[in-house]
């Protein structure tokens, strides 16, 4: 019976980390250089909370923390390409899910967040 439970916690485990960690149907996760060049006309949101945004985002980047993504999904359009990053990529992707499951099909992930953007920043 003890070891059952074990296998069981395990399976949720990988569970959990699989949807978390596993790809987004629709979702392209660009280097620094790709998403420089495409964020050019298109919405480019930084999904950090506004602490992190006011010590420096990408110039051009409105702020939509991730915690709040759903109140202010309407305000982004539908019609251009979205492109969304955080620090790490971990809250980019989480927010990327989220605008695909809203039907948005042009969405995209700086890779690696702020931590890999070598590209101008502004405060």
């Amino acid at each position: 019976m003890n070891n059952f439970f074990y296998i069981i916690l395990a399976l949720v485990v990988l569970w959990i980390l699989y949807k978390q960690y596993a790809p987004v149907k629709g979702l392209r996760a660009l280097t620094p250089e790709q998403f420089q060049s495409e964020a050019k006309g298109n919405k480019v949101i930084d999904v950090r909370e506004i602490h992190e945004y006011k010590r420096g985002h990408i110039k051009g980047a409105v702020n939509i923390p991730l915690s709040q993504l759903q109140q202010h999904i309407d305000e982004i359009p539908k019609d251009c390409k979205v492109l969304v990053y955080c620090q790490s990529g971990i809250r980019s992707k989480q927010a990327a899910k989220i605008l695909v499951r809203k039907g948005f099909s042009s969405v995209a992930e700086l890779r690696g967040g702020m931590m890999s953007w070598k590209g101008p920043t502004q405060k």
